[in-house]
């Protein structure tokens, strides 16, 4: 599946946005969907995932203040982040899997399809 994110920016700390990620070449809806983020200088780190069943993940430093879902019908995947923090900087990838496990969902490897990236930074 090819996905694209879209919808970072620049944006004030406390402030929210948006992003989604549209996939083609294959319904999404077998899929576990997943939003990763990477910021200068750091590894990769897992943000949050929704399985097909519509269960959702978070990454400890954003439960509470992002939220992600999927919209099959659209082929899309979401991430709303609100209270945005300077610490939330990063490129954020949109990520898919088909074989992603309870116990591997936060890990880099078990996602095969990934998005080109939409950079996001939070400054005053």
């Amino acid at each position: 599946v090819q996905l694209q994110a879209c919808g970072g920016g620049l944006v004030q700390p406390g402030g929210s946005l948006r992003l989604s990620c549209a996939a083609s070449g294959r319904t999404l809806s077998s899929l576990t969907l997943a939003w990763f983020r990477q910021a200068p200088g750091k590894e990769r780190e897992f943000v949050a995932a929704v399985r097909r069943s519509g269960h959702s993940y978070y990454g400890d430093s954003v439960k509470g203040r992002f939220t992600i879902s999927r919209d099959n019908a659209k082929n899309m995947v979401y991430l709303q982040m609100n209270s945005l923090r300077p610490e939330d900087t990063a490129t954020y990838y949109c990520a898919a899997s088909s074989t992603v496990i309870l116990s591997n969902i936060k890990n880099l490897g078990a996602y095969y399809d990934w998005g080109q990236g939409t950079l996001v930074t939070v400054s005053s």
